[in-house]
Order: structure tokens, then C-alpha cells, then sequence
């Protein structure tokens, strides 16, 4: 899968069948219009190209309106949590056959384009978009004023074929990256994983700390996470692979680490239970199976060592609890 960090360059534009969104959490609803995609470009002997946006454009507005209320003008407004990394993301993608993948930047120019001109310079000349298959909610360009209407209406003049796909639901519940948000910040897996898809994980390599785990008998694995707000955190029950031949039972914190930083580095810690390896470096996957709390300021490494363990001995009991789930012996 090619993956372009803005428009496609002149000379690498090629027709194709498009879609345009921001996919976070890549789930079944997501999977829907990237099958239907699919089927579409392959009848049409084109590749298939998903063109998304960063920031998040939600993020760039309420990064704008926080600048506002700084100044004293209005309330700043709160950017959704990240469900899914970009590496996450791209995996994800590529696992639905999608052949392209163009990363936008979102600044002030893209947030004030007239719909018209979205269509002209980015859909049209950009992308050189044969085939474009939209979703029931899609709006564009500045104050959203672009719809379903005015992409039919310039699909005549420009030739290009234009498709909607319907909301997916289950359960009469619509399937949106809003709901699995929402599972997540409750740590429900379980519907997490019926709206995904798949199991919930952030992957990454592993990076140096500070080590402090190692010096009070309780080594982790370090994973860096590269915005603001995660969709979940606290700590959980896990499983990692990628380790070992099969995944490996453990204990993890994800946050910003209030009992020994206050930078509010956001970071995904992971203790093993049966791992003594070097795992530096190495590319993990971090399952989330279960949380145990939320996180905690402690007022000693004595009485923060106290819970590590407890919170350790409670994983180990999910486990022993949860047949099938993974071994810590």
C-alpha cells in the first residue's frame, strides 16, 4: 500500500475510486465502504485510494476555539479521542485492500475552501478521481457546505462516478467511530470489539523509560503514544504480541503517569508476567482485555510498588477466571 503524506505529486496521479474520511478505529461500518470500494474499483480496473486528514479536523477547530477562549471570546470545545495510531490505522487500511492512502494536512487554508473548489482541486485534479463512494453523513468544504447534490451535480461535468453507501448498524445501534469511543471510555470490550471488528490493540516499538519499573522489581515495556487523547485509559488487563510464538499475559498503564511524572507525557506501560527478554526496539501489539482502575497519584514509590502488585495479582486472577484468554504460568 503506498501511503502519500499530502496529495498525490503531478507525476504520481493516476485515476482511481476513491474515498474520503477519517477513518479512527477503521470499523465495521469503515469496513463496509472499504469492501464496497473494493468490488467497485475492481470492476473498474482502478486502485482503490482512501484520502484522509491530519489533524483531525475536529482537532485543527478545537485547537482554534481553545485559542479563542484563552482570549477570552468563548468555551473551547473538546477534540473526539483517538481510537486508533497512524500505524494502526495504515495496518487496518491495508488489511482492506485499500492500494493508496492520502494523508492530508488540515491548517486553515483546507478549513476554508469553498465545497466548489474541494471538488475542483482536490477530488478532480488531485486525486484524478474515476469512481467516488461517499458516506451517508459525508459533508465538505468550508462550513460544510458540500453535500451528496453538489458532488452529483459536478460528477456530470467532470465524469466521474459517484456512489453513497448506507449507515451500517447492528442492533439498530448506527456503527460509528462515536460508539466505539464510547465502549472504549467504558472499557467494554466486548461491544468494542462487536463494533471493531476485531479485538482492541495500539501497537508500537518499544522504547527506553526511566526505567523506574526495573528498580522496584516490576520491568515494563514502553510504548510511546503520539497524541493528546487516547479513547481509553487507566490501568488494564492485556495481552502482548509479537514476543513470543504465542501472546504473553500481563498488566498495563496507560496515561499520562501521575504518581512519578509531571510533564503529563502520555505513555502505555506494560508488565510482563513471563518475560525477561530484551524487547527494545522490537514491534508489539498490546490487547486490551479488561481494566482494573483508573489511574492514581501516589504519595511513595513504597506505596505505589504496594499496588503495582495488586494490581498485578488481580490480572493474574482475571486470567485464571477467563478460560481461553491467555496463561501466566
Amino acid at each position: 500500500m503506498e501511503v502519500f503524506r499530502r496529495l498525490p505529486p503531478p507525476d504520481r496521479r493516476a485515476p482511481c475510486a476513491l474515498t474520503i474520511g477519517n477513518f479512527d478505529g477503521v470499523h465495521s461500518g469503515h469496513r463496509a465502504v472499504l469492501g464496497q470500494l473494493r468490488r467497485r474499483a475492481d470492476e473498474l480496473g482502478l486502485p482503490t485510494c482512501v484520502l484522509t486528514f491530519e489533524p483531525h479536523p475536529r482537532e485543527y477547530f478545537a485547537a482554534l476555539a481553545a485559542a479563542r477562549a484563552a482570549e477570552g471570546a468563548r468555551p473551547a470545545v473538546q477534540a473526539p479521542a483517538r481510537i486508533l495510531t497512524e500505524r494502526d490505522k495504515l495496518d487496518a487500511l491495508a488489511e482492506c485492500g485499500v492500494d493508496r492512502v492520502c494523508i492530508a494536512h488540515f491548517n486553515a487554508s483546507i478549513a476554508a475552501l469553498p465545497a466548489e473548489r474541494f471538488i475542483d482541486e482536490i477530488i478532480v485534479e488531485g486525486m484524478h478521481t474515476r469512481h467516488l463512494l461517499i458516506g451517508d453523513d459525508f459533508r465538505f468544504g468550508a462550513q460544510r457546505r458540500g453535500d451528496f447534490a453538489m458532488l452529483a451535480q459536478a460528477a456530470a461535468r467532470h465524469g466521474y462516478e459517484l456512489a453513497q453507501v448506507a449507515t451500517v448498524e447492528r442492533d439498530g445501534e448506527r456503527i460509528s467511530s462515536s460508539a466505539v469511543r464510547a465502549a472504549l471510555a467504558a472499557a467494554d470490550f466486548e461491544r468494542a470489539r462487536e463494533l471493531l471488528g476485531r479485538p482492541y490493540f495500539v501497537s508500537g516499538h518499544v522504547v527506553h523509560g526511566r526505567k523506574l519499573g526495573r528498580t522496584i522489581g516490576v520491568p515494563t515495556l514502553n510504548l510511546p503514544i503520539p497524541f493528546e487523547r487516547p479513547a481509553l485509559a487507566g490501568v488494564f488487563v492485556v495481552r502482548v504480541h509479537g514476543l513470543d510464538t504465542r501472546p504473553l499475559a500481563g498488566v498495563a498503564s496507560l496515561g499520562t503517569r501521575p504518581a512519578v511524572e509531571r510533564d503529563g507525557r502520555l505513555l502505555l506501560e506494560v508488565h510482563l508476567f513471563d518475560f525477561d527478554g530484551d524487547a527494545y526496539g522490537r514491534l508489539v501489539r498490546v490487547e486490551f482485555l479488561h481494566k482494573l482502575r483508573d489511574e492514581a497519584r501516589f504519595d511513595s514509590i513504597d506505596l505505589l510498588t504496594a499496588q503495582i502488585a495488586r494490581d498485578a495479582q488481580a490480572a493474574r486472577e482475571w486470567f485464571g477466571r477467563e478460560p481461553g484468554a491467555g496463561r501466566t504460568d
